[in-house]
């Protein structure tokens, strides 16, 4: 017979086993939640009654108004996708900096976080920077590998900037705000996009070789025509920011609210652009519709395996594991981050965030980390499994788009795998450094998040004089004061001993 101490590390080997097999991330968790609950009743660790909670938390998950807002927000993002809006920001923004070195890259840093404020999705933005920008960096001598990488690394910004899909889920699975997450990740966002942009700099001063300024010919465009172009492609994304993440942080909308005004604000951009059509709108839709159903199903096969790892005492294998630590909350933080960064080498964001992310956050409440810095934290760390070679989808992303742009017969030579996955290496460093920056500078997250009263009572003081007689003088009537009544104060005890034993214990 099997003790229930053993069945949850293996049930955890079992899961990590399968996913590096290759099956289906959803039905393998609902597979061995459920093989693994049906032989624990057979051995008697828990009886059939505990898995009567499972149509309880599943009917919890499908009636959840906060997923709701992820189908809004693909939908949104597939839209401006489409519409036109990143190439009406790429080539104003290229042709503002094309003049100077590293001037296109410095484009393409500054539309990703564009993109990532208003589309929310790492495809959009890498499949739309990729078809635009590389035929134009491979045309005027860039580095292929600075290219490939600034290209990928700057859609994944996206991940992190609100209103951030992956912000969405993580909020849900650690039990805190939407806002206070997007709150949280404003920080961090502002700092991975100047990281971005410094490294850029630093190119361009020591090997501008690798990132020439456009010829005179190619700027084509100059003063108001371009002014106009460039306010052009940045109001209406302003204006839709404000739509989406204004109203969610004054207070007026919900998560869920604020993804139905980003839905309607998308489509109103794509027909400014005069691209909305119902062939554009059914790709949105077909597209949403698949997203938000893989997120819904892993999202049950994880509710699944859950209520039986818990049922197993898994959760409290995990905390015993986590806790003793050398190191204290530092030592939990490196090795969760070193944990998730592999992790990330196998596994998209969706499936950390719905299979780890629970089982770590107890410990680390227990542990007195902020649960809102934590998940942020997290996010920072899950760029990465956009990124990692060979399995990075923003990879994936551009690979198919440099082979469709070299069938197209917009540059010459096929663009190697190999300088795709090189050229990403530095930039997945700076995203590990900027996980070395959060957990050493958590003001980077929780400065942009309401702060709460905080009473010192160490500094109040109680001031009363005490007569001849000793009872307490009249105190006047617009300063009252209220003496907590001590144990041995109750009952016909003296009221003025009472008084005087409670200045004393001060």
């Amino acid at each position: 017979m099997t003790e229930i101490s053993n069945l949850a590390p293996i049930m955890f080997g079992s899961l990590v086993l399968a996913m590096l097999l290759g099956f289906p991330v959803a039905f393998t968790l609902g597979g061995l939640g459920l093989g693994f609950g049906y032989y624990a009743m057979s051995q008697g660790l828990f009886n059939e009654a505990f898995m009567g909670n499972l149509p309880l938390r599943l009917f919890g998950i499908v009636s959840n108004e906060l997923l709701l807002s992820i189908p809004f927000f693909t939908f949104m993002g597939a839209i401006l996708e489409r519409c036109g809006l990143a190439e009406d920001l790429l080539e104003g923004t290229g042709q503002l900096f094309g003049g100077k070195p590293g001037g296109l890259g410095f484009a393409v840093i500054i539309v990703g976080a564009i993109l990532g404020a208003i589309t929310g999705t790492v495809a959009a933005s890498v499949i739309a920077m990729g078809v635009i920008s590389l035929p134009i960096m491979v045309r005027y001598g860039y580095d292929m590998r600075y290219a490939t990488g600034v290209i990928a690394a700057s859609g994944t910004i996206t991940q992190l900037i609100p209103p951030s899909l992956v912000l969405v889920v993580l909020a849900d699975q650690l039990g805190r705000s939407v806002g206070d997450m997007y709150l949280g990740a404003i920080g961090p966002s502002l700092l991975q996009t100047a990281i971005f942009l410094l490294f850029t700099l630093g190119v361009a001063l020591l090997r501008p070789q690798w990132v020439p300024p456009l010829p005179e010919e190619a700027r084509t465009v100059r003063g108001w025509p371009l002014l106009k172009r460039v306010l052009w492609g940045m109001l209406p994304s302003i204006v839709l920011i404000f739509l989406v993440l204004g109203t969610l942080f004054m207070g007026l909308a919900t998560p869920t609210e604020a993804g139905a005004l980003g839905a309607i604000g998308g489509m109103v951009l794509a027909a400014l652009h005069k691209r909305l059509s119902w062939s554009l709108v059914w790709q949105a839709m077909d597209s949403t519709m698949r997203v938000t159903a893989m997120v819904i199903f892993i999202l049950l096969g994880s509710s699944v395996f859950s209520l039986v790892f818990q049922g197993v005492d898994g959760n409290l294998w995990i905390e015993h594991l986590l806790t003793n630590l050398p190191g204290g909350a530092l030592g939990f933080l490196i090795v969760v981050n070193l944990f998730v960064f592999f992790l990330a080498f196998f596994l998209d964001f969706f499936e950390i965030a719905f299979i780890v992310v629970p089982l770590l956050a107890p410990v680390a409440q227990k542990l007195g980390i902020d649960l809102v810095w934590f998940g942020v934290l997290l996010c920072v760390n899950m760029q990465t499994s956009f990124m990692h070679p060979p399995f990075g989808f923003a990879l994936f992303y551009l690979r198919g788009v440099a082979d469709q742009i070299h069938k197209s017969g917009a540059i010459a030579k096929p663009i190697q795998s190999k300088d795709i996955y090189l050229g990403a290496i530095p930039w997945v460093l700076m995203q590990l450094s900027l996980v070395a920056m959060v957990i050493f500078w958590p003001e980077s997250v929780t400065y942009w998040l309401d702060k709460e009263a905080v009473v010192n009572t160490d500094e109040v003081h109680i001031e009363m004089k005490i007569d001849d007689t000793g009872a307490p003088e009249d105190v006047p009537a617009e300063v009252p004061v209220e003496v907590p009544s001590a144990p041995e104060a109750q009952g016909d005890s003296d009221p003025a001993q009472a008084v005087k034993d409670a200045l004393k214990a001060r």
